[in-house]
């Protein structure tokens, strides 16, 4: 049988390889920083998400390691059975407080809180509706859900109307990401919030990349556009990006809450995280609030690096989050530039299908408030000069 499954799983991957997408594990040796070890080499990294640099931040280290001196590691049950700990508790207090929200409901992974939530709303008669753009764990969800599933053009929202103008769904649910991902621009939030109140619908909002980046105060999209509970009811957030932990949260109403901790299955029958990785992200959720200059000058390294690569001429897309895609194009040459940037000793990831759509295979720059304006202008060279070779190696008519 293994070898009837091997000879059948082979092709595929054969497949996968010769298209130019097969995916390897890199192994990181150090801590999430600038400047990493992967696979015992040293390199200068532009592909994280620790946006405000606080994955290992001493604060939050010390959290961790003096929690799980006096709860232990693991957390030993679901929430739902004992394992639903002080720190986990208070954790969803101070998010909901700093969110603006009733109360806050903890996940293990953002996968599983947009699983949760959304099959927990949504099922047989109802109707979701998604950016052609959302995240995959979105767009799995709504397939997953039962419920009519259909998809908007992006940031579309003439399209989005005129599909919600054709449903007799029962429950209406809008669901877009904050920031997406692999574009990292922004969804028209106000514009979204006023059209589902006009057409008796909800709208949920995946904050993973917004959440600690936008708004005065890091709490992300639904601040950076002034929305309220009542405007934006069902907010998602990622702890393992800008808090630099890990896990997510569901954070709104109380009756919101209230159903997802009785119907939404990902909640209900999973351990619940660590305690110490509660006490983490409490240390974390701390220092977003306190110390605004991360969010000051991550949004300075973007802007300067945005101004050097217009001035080299290379097409960026329409974001001032920390997440700076260049779209090449073609799945072979954005792996050779990824290559040869990593033979310099830069570290960014080839992002191709099926994680963007075909034809849009990108080099995905990310930025953090732990990069210095040097590293900065060190990718900027290496980048252009890179990208000038392989300019000048496309043949022309």
């Amino acid at each position: 049988m293994s070898a009837h499954l091997d000879q059948t799983l082979a092709p595929l991957l054969a497949e996968r390889r010769a298209a130019h997408l097969y995916r390897t594990r890199k192994t990181l040796q150090s801590p999430q920083t600038p400047e990493v070890i992967v696979d015992g080499k040293k390199y200068l990294a532009f592909c994280s998400n620790d946006y405000l640099g606080l994955a290992n931040h001493p604060e939050v280290i010390n959290a961790l390691a003096e929690s799980a001196k006096q709860f232990g590691v693991g957390s030993g049950a679901s929430h739902l059975v004992a394992g639903h700990s002080s720190e986990h508790h208070a954790l969803e207090e101070e998010l909901a407080a700093f969110t603006g929200r009733d109360r806050a409901l903890l996940f293990s992974t953002g996968y599983m809180a947009n699983m949760g939530a959304i099959t927990a709303l949504v099922g047989q008669g109802d109707a979701v509706f998604e950016d052609r753009l959302n995240h995959a764990s979105l767009l799995d969800a709504g397939l997953l859900s039962g419920a009519r599933f259909q998809r908007f053009l992006h940031n579309d929202l003439n399209n989005l109307q005129a599909r919600l103008d054709k449903t007799e769904a029962g429950r209406k649910l809008i669901v877009v990401d904050g920031v997406f991902s692999m574009d990292g621009d922004c969804a028209p939030l106000p514009e979204l919030a006023a059209l589902a109140q006009k057409n008796d619908a909800w709208l949920m909002v995946d904050d993973a990349h917004g959440f600690g980046c936008l708004g005065k105060n890091g709490s992300g999209s639904a601040e950076h556009f002034g929305l309220t509970q009542n405007q934006l009811p069902i907010l998602m957030g990622t702890l393992g990006k800008a808090a630099g932990s890990f896990g997510a949260f569901i954070a709104g109403s109380e009756t919101l809450i209230e159903s997802l901790i009785q119907f939404a299955r990902p909640y209900i029958y999973t351990t619940a995280m660590p305690p110490a990785v509660a006490a983490a992200t409490r240390a974390s959720l701390r220092l977003i609030q306190t110390e605004h200059w991360r969010r000051e000058h991550l949004n300075q390294l973007i802007a300067h690096f945005r101004r050097g690569a217009f001035a080299m001429g290379l097409q960026l897309m329409d974001s001032f989050s920390p997440i700076q895609p260049i779209v090449i194009g073609d799945e072979a040459k954005t792996l050779a530039i990824a290559e040869q940037l990593a033979e310099r000793g830069i570290l960014i990831v080839a992002i191709r299908p099926p994680t963007v759509p075909v034809g849009g295979s990108r080099l995905r720059i990310t930025f953090s408030a732990q990069h210095t304006f040097a590293q900065v202008d060190q990718l900027l060279g290496v980048l252009g000069d890179v990208m000038s070779r392989e300019m000048s190696d496309v043949p022309h008519d």
